[in-house]
């Protein structure tokens, strides 16, 4: 079937949603009640209701399952609201309607399938959208001639706010339509979004918002970010389909070895090919850019029968990202291997699989990323889940189940980012002065802000104008000034030009474009090759021109750097490099490591499990124990000359990571000697000089004391003084606040150049001004982000009392997953694969030696 908005989005199902209406004939006009009739079709109840809901003034949010419509019911009332007010000769018209959506790609494809129903149905609306991939010459032109519909980003928000014709561009607003809202409103993005819309409703106090999801843990909180928060905590109006079909999802069953450890799935390889062969059109979910080109390329070796299958990640050139969704959309690719830049809300009707290699590490992605298939309310999504170890093997099973259960996991709504309220200040003063009450007035009607205090907003508009009590001396640093009407402005035009090059939360690790050149010889290389897209400089650095890597589905020789761009060529082999990029793993949520502690717990449910996973369960509860969700197992054992704890929390890696180092400093203290930890999203390995089991037996190491809450006191300021952690997330925050900028007119600062400045800052209010307003937005993003502080917090709690010490002679079989990351290489390769099976099979050897 040739792709089409409408032909997935209008097909007749029954719904528990109550009908209003049996035709729409009193809510819809005559060329759009035609246009339902020519085509066979009848508007769905939802789409009715959410009309209703918007024709009485009231905002809405609309949960409803994959293939319901969502998006022609958000844009439904837009559309009947201009075929009504009809086209206006009036040039200085603003903006009717403005979709924002979390992805550039969405944007895109809701452009091209929206265009068609407009089109048949005869409506004189133009509609186009303005991301930063946009041309700088068609940004200003919609600032000059607005279209009816404008498709847009949180970032280009930002920027339309922050000029002084906002008001003369906003004028005519009626609809602001929220796509994907869970995925916009946990982050700073959200945060940031959230100012925006503040904004609009003092520009259009008369506004109304639409949001749109599939996947919603907690609806209320949505409710209530969608109004502004005045007395009373109002909340939208909800719209809720029930139903659907249940998604078809299968763990991909192979009769070879899962590995203990590693994510590279490389096992699964013939399956997944095979799976590909038997379907038309097949999405491949992976949770990083670097295991993306890693499968892309093992696939593309196995391709035998040459299909045409694409890559997908959010560090290529964007003209050859559009050129595989292109594709997509016309049928013209058997297979995409994608990372998060195609999880949410792309209208591809023809895909009928989706293959998530690697846990999924949350219900909600699971269910927002296999919706992608078969995308129709009344079809069921097809999806194989492959795991690439054994505890994965568990967690797809627990995200297998609570996808059938209906389970949500989406992140909870947090309290709004310090640095990003310090951006929109400056931002709003680029727009026109303003006044600090009326301006803390309005930013506390976005619900991240509501209980933000005065002082702080009042530090905050300090920042902005001095850059603090330590910095105040320094010119550079003063973006704002008070003027003898009491109101804030720039203190120079230059100011708004560098917020305008700067503006946005998300924070990419420092990269260098990469630029295809041909080889000369002795002479060097041809230059104004084409850009493939950027790799982090710090995977640069290690490499030695001649060296080869993987990018862009293609084997590349670096030839060098020169100026901000890495020179490459085309070259062969097999044992090329993988780029690492920071920041592409999924912590595992909260929920599926319940699920997986009471699948540990509970032999009924290993039914369900391959055999050789059930198996090595069985083997733990007989050589060690199993821990129950309550509890916590820790065991130590003697392998080689050194003594080895293993800690069993389930908590995901940045939470281990945290305890693995309060835990040494306590080792350390108790004169354990250690020397080393490795987390992962399951377990925490610590290993030492001295026998901690026979310490904890002697009394000289009681765990009780050893895992106490007071860890996250003395023991968490101690470390936090002394680690580089804290430097890097105050660079972050310093860039997203505006007090170091990246961009300049012609130039940008490299990552390196950044870094210096930063730390020399963060050392400086360390000393002078060590409750800075940036020091303390480093310590909140630290504690919910790099650290997991909330949740470790919640598990020293759990399992207060409930301690579990088994003292072993030899590893235990759930210990040799986190065995096999000790000293790991993270440089992927068939050699490396070998290695790891050698030293899996030397682990299980020792697993199973009787004394």
């Amino acid at each position: 079937m040739a792709l089409s908005f409408h032909a997935i989005t209008f097909a007749p199902v029954s719904i528990k949603t109550k009908p209003l209406f049996s035709d729409g004939s009193s809510l819809l006009p005559k060329p759009f009640l035609d246009w339902f009739q020519a085509k066979g079709w009848a508007p769905r109840a939802h789409q009715l209701e959410l009309l209703e809901e918007a024709q009485q003034g009231h905002s809405a949010l609309l949960i409803a399952p994959t293939g319901a419509g969502k998006t022609l019911a958000g844009f439904l009332p837009a559309l009947v609201d201009l075929a009504t007010r009809g086209k206006s000769n009036n040039a200085s018209r603003g903006v009717h309607t403005l979709y924002i959506s979390p992805l550039k790609a969405l944007t895109v494809d809701i452009e091209r399938n929206l265009a068609r129903p407009i089109e048949e149905i005869g409506l004189d609306i133009t509609i186009e959208t303005r991301t930063g991939d946009t041309p700088a010459y068609k940004r200003q032109r919609q600032k000059l001639v607005p279209p009816d519909i404008l498709l847009t980003t949180p970032e280009q928000l930002a920027l339309l706010i922050a000029n002084k014709d906002a008001g003369r561009f906003f004028s005519d607003l009626r609809y602001v339509i929220f796509d994907e809202l869970h995925s916009l409103v946990t982050s700073k993005r959200g945060h940031l979004l959230s100012l925006g819309l503040a904004r609009l409703r003092i520009l259009q106090p008369g506004l109304q918002t639409i949001g749109l999801s599939a996947t919603v843990a907690d609806p209320d909180a949505l409710r209530r970010w969608l109004l502004p928060q005045l007395e009373g905590g109002l909340m939208a109006s909800l719209v809720k389909v029930e139903g659907g079909a249940k998604p078809h999802i299968t763990i991909l069953e192979t009769s070879d070895r899962i590995p203990w450890a590693g994510h590279s799935a490389v096992y699964a390889l013939p399956g997944i090919y095979e799976a590909i062969k038997r379907h038309q059109t097949t999405l491949i979910f992976v949770n990083t850019r670097s295991q993306a080109e890693r499968l892309f390329h093992d696939l593309w070796m196995a391709n035998d029968d040459n299909l045409p299958i694409a890559l997908h990640h959010g560090s290529l050139d964007v003209s050859k990202r559009r050129k595989v969704e292109e594709a997509m959309a016309s049928n013209a690719l058997r297979a995409v291997v994608a990372t998060s830049t195609l999880d949410l809300g792309i209208d591809w009707g023809d895909v009928d699989l989706v293959i998530h290699v690697g846990a999924p590490k949350g219900a909600s992605r699971l269910a927002q990323r296999i919706g992608r298939s078969n995308h129709r309310m009344d079809e069921p999504s097809r999806a194989i889940l492959v795991p690439a170890n054994r505890f994965e093997v568990m967690e797809c099973q627990a995200a297998l189940d609570a996808n059938y259960l209906g389970a949500q996991d989406t992140p909870p709504l947090g309290d709004g980012s310090l640095d990003v309220l310090a951006q929109h200040v400056l931002g709003m003063a680029c727009a026109e002065p303003f006044h600090e009450d009326a301006l803390f007035e309005e930013i506390t009607t976005a619900l991240p802000y509501a209980g933000l205090p005065r002082e702080t907003f009042h530090r905050i508009i300090d920042f902005v104008a001095t850059g603090g009590y330590a910095l105040k001396s320094y010119e550079r640093f003063a973006k704002i000034r008070q003027t003898a009407d009491g109101t804030w402005r720039v203190t120079h035009p230059r100011v708004a030009q560098q917020y305008r090059l700067n503006i946005g939360t998300i924070i990419e690790a420092p990269s260098l474009n990469v630029r295809l050149t041909r080889q000369r010889g002795k002479g060097g290389n041809a230059r104004g090759g084409p850009v493939l897209g950027k790799v982090e400089e710090s995977f640069l650095e290690a490499l030695s021109p001649g060296d080869t890597f993987f990018f862009s589905g293609r084997v590349l020789r670096f030839e060098g750097i020169r100026e901000n761009e890495c020179l490459v060529s085309n070259a062969e082999g097999f044992d090329a490099k993988i780029p690492a990029y920071a920041g592409g793993k999924f912590p595992l949520s909260t929920y599926l490591a319940d699920q997986v502690r009471s699948m540990l717990a509970d032999p009924d449910r290993w039914g369900a499990l391959p055999d050789q996973v059930s198996d090595w369960l069985r083997i733990q509860a007989e050589k060690s124990v199993l821990p129950d969700p309550g509890s916590l197992l820790v065991e130590t054992f003697p392998r080689g000359e050194r003594y080895y704890m293993v800690i069993y929390p389930f908590e995901g890696r940045l939470a281990h990571q945290t305890l693995g180092m309060l835990l040494t400093r306590r080792l350390e203290r108790a004169k354990a000697r250690p020397l080393g930890f490795v987390a992962t999203d399951y377990a925490l390995s610590i290993w030492g000089l001295r026998d901690m089991g026979r310490m904890s037996r002697k009394g000289e190491l009681p765990l009780s004391e050893f895992f106490d809450e007071d860890m996250l006191g003395d023991d968490l300021e101690a470390w936090l003084s002394e680690s580089w952690m804290l430097k890097r997330t105050f660079r972050n925050c310093a860039l997203i606040s505006g007090l170091v900028e990246k961009r300049h007119p012609g130039q940008e600062k490299t990552g390196r150049q950044v870094t210096v400045s930063t730390d020399l800052i963060y050392d400086v209010l360390r000393t002078h001004e060590p409750d800075h307003i940036l020091i303390q937005a480093t310590r909140a993003d630290a504690a919910t982000g790099l650290l997991d502080i909330r949740r470790l917090a919640d598990m020293l709690a759990r399992i207060k009392g409930h301690i579990i010490h088994k003292e072993l002679d030899r590893i235990s079989p759930l210990a040799v997953p986190v065995m096999m990351e000790i000293g790991k290489e993270r440089v992927p390769g068939e050699a490396h694969e070998t290695l790891l099976e050698e030293i899996a099979d030397e682990l299980t050897r020792e697993m199973m030696e009787r004394k």
